[in-house]
């Protein structure tokens, strides 16, 4: 039955040209029994009447404008040569149909019009000899209504397959602004993870760096000293690689890994071993909190850390061998405050301008795209006596 299902719809033509061979059939033994009755013959331009109108519904699908133009022709030839109405013209009720489901609506309107004049013509052409004027005005309207039901069937199909096509376009247009927004997704979280390995990448290797360069120098007159330098690597670079390994998993595999593949991101309470970490590796550094300590929104407490975090290498970066900082922790009723400060030589005026110069600055840029994120303010320049400011204000509010 599904095979014949869909047979039926991939070959409309030929399911048109069944019904065309059944109406003709039926025509022609009607009108032959008539004649029969009657002791005379089919008229010459009967069987041309049909053949045509069998056409007609043949290829009412293919091309409905044209059998609709047909149609009309052979209806006005049926009047002028007094050809009676055969069951042929059933082919007229189908193609008024046909129009006002898939036609022009050029068409449609054509076929509205003929369909309710073709009963009263022919009523008025081959009137009923017994009836009254009043029956064969009742016989005229009764008629015209099939013609009217089929154009509304017609046009209400017309509707609906417009309401769907609506329907479906409307699905599809959602479904590409649902895999636009995931792709949108994906880019920024790549590039949040981006901005991860970088201050990740950019710290943890400054302090390698200034703890080997301090372990080569004392390394004959204080091994101890020495030693305590090569630790400080190791650990350091123990914590880089296990970030930097909690990173790069997410972008291979885009999901959340087991929780212990991963080390919990970072938050305000780790600020200090930060500056511990900074201090052991020769950047002096004066930490201060104000106000009262409560828990934050992790986005928050994140962009604190990642700001802190890339200020002190920052200094370490450009503020030169004799550079101290200090980082001062406020708690608002409404947010918290972070003011970073150095005294060193203070970056070059292009790394805190937008967009740096030859790929530099990056470190700048990713502090405002994180603030933005929370919907928090950043000032950033060199301050009055020399060195180097990050003022931040992080809203307690989520950005609307």
């Amino acid at each position: 039955m599904q095979r014949l299902y869909d047979f039926i719809r991939r070959h409309p033509t030929w399911v048109d040209g069944f019904w065309a061979v059944v109406l003709f059939g039926i025509s022609v033994l009607s009108g032959t029994t008539m004649e029969e009755s009657r002791g005379t013959d089919l008229p010459a331009l009967t069987v041309p009447v049909m053949l045509l109108l069998s056409l007609v519904v043949t290829l009412r699908r293919r091309m409905p404008e044209r059998m609709l133009l047909l149609a009309l022709a052979v209806g006005l030839g049926q009047l002028i040569a007094d050809v009676a109405t055969l069951p042929a013209d059933f082919a007229l009720l189908v193609i008024v149909y046909t129009v006002a489901a898939v036609g022009a609506r050029w068409a449609s309107r054509v076929a509205l019009t003929a369909g309710l004049c073709a009963a009263p013509l022919a009523q008025l052409r081959w009137p009923t000899d017994e009836a009254s004027t009043a029956q064969n005005l009742a016989i005229m309207v009764l008629q015209t209504v099939p013609f009217a039901l089929a154009w509304v069937l017609g046009d209400s199909i017309r509707t609906r397959r417009a309401y769907f096509a609506q329907l479906e376009e409307r699905a599809a247009r959602l479904e590409k602004e649902r895999e636009a927004q995931a792709k949108v997704a994906v880019a920024a979280e790549r590039a949040r993870i981006a901005r991860e390995l970088h201050d990740v990448v950019a710290h943890n290797v400054s302090v390698m760096v200034v703890q080997a360069d301090g372990a080569a120098y004392v390394l004959d007159a204080a091994p101890d000293q020495a030693k305590k330098a090569l630790e400080t690597i190791s650990s350091t670079g123990r914590q880089a690689l296990a970030e930097m390994r909690r990173l790069l998993g997410v972008l291979r595999t885009g999901e959340h890994q087991e929780a212990g593949e991963y080390v919990p991101q970072p938050d305000v309470q780790q600020i200090e071993d930060l500056v511990e970490q900074c201090r052991g590796s020769g950047l002096p550094v004066d930490f201060r909190v104000e106000g009262t300590p409560r828990p934050l929104p992790s986005g928050v407490e994140l962009t604190a850390y990642r700001i802190v975090q890339e200020a002190l290498t920052n200094t370490r970066k450009h503020g030169g061998p004799d550079a101290g900082a200090s980082v001062r922790l406020v708690y608002f009723d409404d947010g918290l405050g972070l003011l970073v400060e150095d005294d060193g030589k203070g970056a070059p005026h292009e790394l805190y301008e937008e967009g740096g110069f030859d790929g530099q600055g990056h470190g700048l840029i990713g502090m405002r795209e994180r603030v933005g994120m929370v919907g928090g303010t950043l000032d950033a320049g060199p301050r009055q006596g020399g060195g180097f400011r990050i003022s931040v204000l992080l809203p307690l509010k989520p950005a609307h």
